[in-house]
C-alpha cells in the first residue's frame, strides 16, 4: 500500500508538470514511474485477494463481532475508492494519446486521491480494532452507533498522517535508489535520472518529518500495557495486567514482549539513518558537479531502498502484537476471533496464506527490479499524442 501511494502521487504530479509546460522528459518520467505504480497497484490487487480469504477462512469470530462496524469500513473502502480507483486507473493506462490531455491528467489525480481515500477507511477499520468507539453491543456483536466517532478515530487518523507521509518516503528512496543506479552504470539517461533523483531525495526528507511527528503523536495514545511492555517497565506491566484480570477475568494479558520491543526500536533507529542519508543526499544536491562520480553516494541510496520497508515492518509489529491478546482491544481476543479449525488446519493455513504472501513479494519485486533497471521508453515528440504503451 505505501509504495503504490508514493508513486501515485509523485506520478500525478510529475504529470502535471509535463501537462502545464509540455515538458518532454517529465512526460517520459509520468510513463517510466507510472509503469512501476501500475505494476505495484497490480500485485496489491493480489494481496488484497489472499487477505480477503484470510478473514473469511480464520477469522469468523471477528467477522461475526464486528461484521456492521469493522466490515463496514472495509466494504466502503472496496466500493467507494477501490472500484473507483481502479476504473480511473484504467482510462490513464489505456488513455495516452485517446483523452484530452487535461482529461488525462484529471484520471490519474482521481486515481492518487480515492488511493488515500483507500487508505483512510482501512486504517479506519484498523483503528477501530485499536480504540473501539461508537458502537453499542447487541446480542453479542458491535453495532455502530456513531459513524463520526469512527471516522474521527484518534486511532485512524494519526496512522493515516503517518502512513501517508512514509508512502512518499518509500516512493522516494525508491526513486532515488533507482536513480542512483542507473547514474553509477553512466546509462544515456543521465539527466532523466538526475531529475528523478532530486524528486527523490527532495520527498524524503520532509516525508521523514512529517513521519516522526506522527509516530510520536501516537505514543501518546498508546495502550498502556502495551507502552509499559515496550518501555520494559516490570511494575506498570503486573499493574496492567491486574487491573485487566479485575475487569475481563482471568487470564494473561501481556504481550509478548520480544517482538514488541524489537519493532519499536527498529523503526525509531531506521527512521534516524534514513534521516542521516536523506539530509546528506540534500546537500549533496546542491553541488551537482562535484558528486557526479561520487559512486559511493549512489551505491549507498542503492542500498537504503529497502530501509523504509524495514521501518514500517518494524512499525506495524509494535502496533499489531503490541495490542494482543486482543484483536479488537478490551473487546474480542484473539482466542475468540478465531474460526473453529483444528491445530493442524491452522497451521496449515498459516503456512498456506504465508507462502502465498512470500511468493506475491518475490514476484513484485523482481517485476520492479526488472522494469526498473530497463529504463524509460524512447523520447517522444510531443506530450499530447503518444504511442499506447502495455502495462
Amino acid at each position: 500500500m505505501a509504495l503504490t501511494l508514493g508513486l501515485a502521487t509523485v506520478v500525478a504530479v510529475m504529470q502535471t508538470r509535463a501537462t502545464i509546460s509540455g515538458s518532454a522528459i517529465h512526460l517520459r518520467m509520468t510513463r517510466f514511474w507510472g509503469r512501476l505504480y501500475v505494476i505495484n497497484y497490480a500485485m496489491g490487487i493480489v494481496t488484497g485477494l489472499v487477505m480477503e480469504f484470510q478473514f473469511g477462512l480464520n477469522w469468523s469470530g471477528l467477522m461475526h463481532y464486528t461484521g456492521s462496524t469493522f466490515g463496514a469500513s472495509l466494504a466502503m473502502e472496496t466500493l467507494l475508492a477501490f472500484f473507483l480507483e481502479s476504473t480511473f486507473l484504467g482510462l490513464w493506462i489505456f488513455g495516452w494519446g485517446r483523452l484530452n490531455r487535461w482529461a488525462h491528467l484529471a484520471t490519474i489525480w482521481v486515481v492518487a486521491l480515492t488511493a488515500y481515500v483507500s487508505a483512510y477507511f482501512i486504517l479506519v477499520a484498523n483503528g477501530l480494532m485499536q480504540n473501539p468507539v461508537g458502537y453499542t453491543v447487541v446480542d453479542g456483536e458491535m453495532r455502530l452507533t456513531d459513524p463520526g466517532a469512527v471516522f474521527a478515530n484518534p486511532a485512524a487518523l494519526q496512522a493515516f498522517g503517518h502512513v501517508g507521509a512514509a508512502a512518499l518516503v518509500v516512493a522516494g528512496f525508491l526513486l532515488a535508489g533507482v536513480s542512483a543506479y542507473h547514474l553509477r552504470r553512466r546509462t544515456a539517461e543521465q539527466e532523466f535520472y538526475r531529475r528523478s533523483l532530486r524528486v527523490g531525495v527532495g520527498l524524503t526528507l520532509p516525508g521523514l518529518v512529517v513521519v516522526t511527528g506522527f509516530g510520536g503523536a501516537q505514543f501518546g495514545i498508546m495502550q498502556g500495557m502495551k507502552g509499559a511492555v515496550f518501555e520494559g517497565d516490570a511494575a506498570q506491566v503486573a499493574r496492567f495486567q491486574e487491573m485487566m484480570v479485575a475487569t475481563y477475568g482471568p487470564g494473561d494479558y501481556v504481550p509478548p514482549a520480544e517482538p514488541v520491543r524489537a519493532g519499536g526500536i527498529v523503526m525509531p533507529a531506521l527512521c534516524a539513518v534514513m534521516l542521516l542519508i536523506s539530509v546528506v543526499s540534500f546537500v549533496l544536491m546542491f553541488f551537482p558537479a562535484a558528486v557526479r562520480g561520487l559512486r559511493a553516494w549512489h551505491v549507498l541510496l542503492i542500498a537504503a531502498v529497502p530501509l523504509p520497508y524495514l521501518a514500517m515492518l518494524g512499525g506495524w509489529v509494535l502496533r499489531e502484537i503490541g495490542r494482543q491478546p486482543w484483536v479488537v482491544y478490551g473487546r474480542l481476543t484473539t482466542a475468540e476471533a478465531l474460526s473453529d479449525l483444528t491445530p493442524g488446519q491452522v497451521r496449515v493455513s498459516f503456512f498456506g496464506f504465508s507462502a502465498l504472501f512470500v511468493a506475491i513479494v518475490v514476484i513484485n519485486a523482481w517485476m520492479l527490479a526488472r522494469h526498473a533497471r530497463r529504463g524509460p521508453e524512447e523520447p517522444v515528440v510531443t506530450p499530447v499524442a503518444v504511442p499506447v504503451v502495455s502495462y
